[in-house]
């Protein structure tokens, strides 16, 4: 070891900073036996909380897992870096590290087993190692150490795998009350506990090595989930449902002075915490200031700061589909704001309808043998939705028109609107516009930049065009004569949104935009024309068939005009063979997104041929 690094060190066994160990989990809410579920069996986890501490309400910042791990490896939404979309890649600029990286500049060994799947591009060594070989116990003599170990068997894909040997019985499980209480139902519910049982076995194997090294009264230890359970409308939406996560944190006695200012053995805690504060709160364990870029708050160590009122959530893309949801709690309402509310909940994602749930469920509606509340998850969104989590905590009464909630409502908004304009939130852009505009600039860097990005302008416009009221269609209509791309999207936008009776209403100007510059906007203008216009329908085809070739004009545009041809239904028959010729490889296409794509393209010719 150079001689530098030893000083380091040298000064590190002084302070005598702790280990840290992350133990995580995927797709799995609080369904424990520490947070009251009867039905669980975990009783590792259980063991850690009888002398850890319970957060009853922590957030994963996105309901699904690479744009929460972003948040956690970045301390910076994900909407601010551009990092938002699943399995997208964008650079963070030159002044932001990754926190691992400030980590390893104060001594500390860390490890990565395994998974990274995080939005951002890694610049210079973050992980002296990430694989599934990656251990504390390959560090030096003496030397302090940041380990996590991530299991996946808790997992949606080990859901539905079958056969499946039962250990809990599925007559006992609880069903949500959005879901249909079917058998298919009811295994999925019942194998997600057996594989929790499963996750907690192997949480213990790691609990039980760091005791038998000798290193338990040394370690900080956290345990957390990385977003909701991966049952349908848990997993991809910023629901609690989706965002709630368990985290258990136990500091040892030695490392009492770094404990949260709330911590008592075997206790829990109300106080509102997220993914966004992992990361300065990670470095305030070890004494570092968190860099004023991070936008969380540390919880606990040197530089705990007071508790905050509000967390926030988020969805863009998912897979293959295009949305836009945020979502602000505080300890006792959720508030979402759904900027696509023409978009059903349960858009069809192939990843998801792999799920038995899902398909009998969506089965079902089909076949009108479902009542609200099931019924929600397959219909058009309202644009805001407000639950009350201590009265309905499955979010299915929505408090939007209640009289005696409008204050609520009011504070709500004002935090949401507050809250995207201070993060200088990007998922106002459409995903190709992230990544172009700007030129050399780092997405983050042009979404600071007002000249790049006037989000105030975009945003006014997002929020008229997302109400759906008539009065409104003016300002759309001259959205759609901005010199702003982004603006002019979401005066399509807002037309498409309002039906059929403002599209037919205004044709003109929406003939003009399928003319527009940005296949974006062409995009809009083309799926509100064919969907609810006569006689315009051979334009309309031919301008989105010819934004869909991947290889030709790039994925973004390609995702966008794809998703508009899927709703056009059977109108879009005249251009299957068109169709089934695009391409599904391009040497132009980022890696993490090239696969949807092809996906898109099976599931409209498969719609196509019937």
């Amino acid at each position: 070891m150079a001689g530098s690094s030893l000083l380091v060190l040298s000064v590190l066994l002084a302070e005598d900073r702790p280990n840290i160990l992350w133990i995580t989990s995927e797709d799995n809410g609080p369904h424990m036996g520490c947070y009251g579920d009867e039905y669980a069996i975990t009783p590792n986890l259980d063991a850690l909380a009888v002398k850890g501490l319970i957060y009853q309400n922590a957030w994963s910042t996105a309901p699904v897992c690479a744009p929460a791990r972003t948040t956690l490896i970045s301390g910076v939404y994900p909407p601010s870096t551009g990092g938002q979309h699943m399995r997208s890649m964008t650079p963070l600029p030159s002044f932001m590290k990754m926190y691992p990286q400030y980590l390893r500049s104060l001594g500390y060994y860390c490890t990565n087993n395994s998974k990274k799947d995080y939005n951002l591009e890694e610049k210079g060594k973050v992980w002296d190692e990430s694989s599934r070989k990656a251990h504390w116990e390959n560090r030096e003599p003496g030397q302090p150490f940041f380990a996590i170990f991530n299991i996946t068997i808790s997992h949606e894909s080990q859901i539905r795998r079958r056969p499946h040997k039962a250990v809990q019985d599925p007559a006992k499980v609880r069903i949500p009350s959005y879901h249909p209480d079917t058998p298919e139902v009811r295994q999925d519910w019942a194998q997600y506990h057996d594989k929790m049982s499963e996750m907690d076995a192997i949480a213990g194997k790691y609990l039980r090595e760091l005791r038998e090294a000798g290193l338990e009264d040394d370690t900080v230890v956290f345990y957390y989930g990385d977003h909701g359970s991966g049952m349908p409308r848990s997993k991809r939406w910023p629901y609690n449902s989706g965002l709630r996560v368990p985290l258990i944190v136990h500091v040892p006695e030695k490392y009492k002075h770094l404990a949260p200012s709330d911590y008592q053995a075997g206790g829990d805690t109300d106080r509102l915490v997220g993914f966004i504060d992992m990361a300065p709160t990670l470095l305030s364990i070890v004494g570092m200031t968190p860099p004023e870029h991070m936008q969380g708050n540390a919880f606990m160590g040197r530089y705990e700061v007071d508790p905050v009122d509000y967390q926030f959530g988020f969805r863009g893309r998912m897979d293959e589909r295009y949305d836009l949801v945020r979502s602000v709690r505080d300890k006792r309402y959720i508030y979402i704001r759904n900027y696509m509310p023409h978009r059903i909940y349960g858009q069809y994602i192939q990843y998801m309808f792999q799920t038995p749930t899902t398909r009998v469920w969506k089965q079902m509606y089909d076949e009108g043998e479902l009542k609200a509340p099931q019924t929600y998850f397959w219909e058009e969104k309202p644009a805001e939705e407000l639950y009350d989590l201590e009265y309905d905590p499955d979010e299915v009464k929505n408090l939007v028109e209640s009289p005696s909630h409008r204050a609520v409502l009011k504070r709500f908004r004002k935090v949401h609107q507050h809250w995207v304009l201070e993060t200088r939130d990007l998922g106002f852009l459409p995903e190709g516009e992230i990544h172009a505009r700007g030129g050399d600039k780092t997405p983050y860097e042009m979404g600071q930049d007002r000249a790049d990005y006037n989000l105030e302008a975009i945003f006014e416009t997002a929020q008229m065009a997302a109400g759906r009221d008539e009065v409104s269609i003016p300002g759309l209509l001259d959205a759609l004569k901005s010199d702003d791309s982004a603006i002019r999207y979401w005066g399509a936008l807002g037309l498409l949104i309002r039906g059929e009776s403002a599209v037919q209403q205004n044709k003109s100007p929406l003939l003009q935009a399928l003319k527009d510059e940005s296949p974006y906007v062409r995009a809009v203008a083309g799926e509100a024309l064919g969907r609810f216009t006569e006689g315009h329908l051979d334009n309309v085809l031919e301008t989105l068939v010819g934004a869909s070739n991947m290889a030709e004009d790039g994925v973004f545009p390609a995702m966008y005009s794809l998703n508009a041809l899927q709703m056009l239904g059977g109108k879009a028959v005249s251009v299957r063979d068109q169709i089934k010729a695009l391409p599904r490889k391009s040497a132009k296409q980022l890696g993490r997104i090239g696969g949807y794509v092809p996906r898109l393209l099976e599931k409209l010719n498969e719609d196509l041929s019937h």
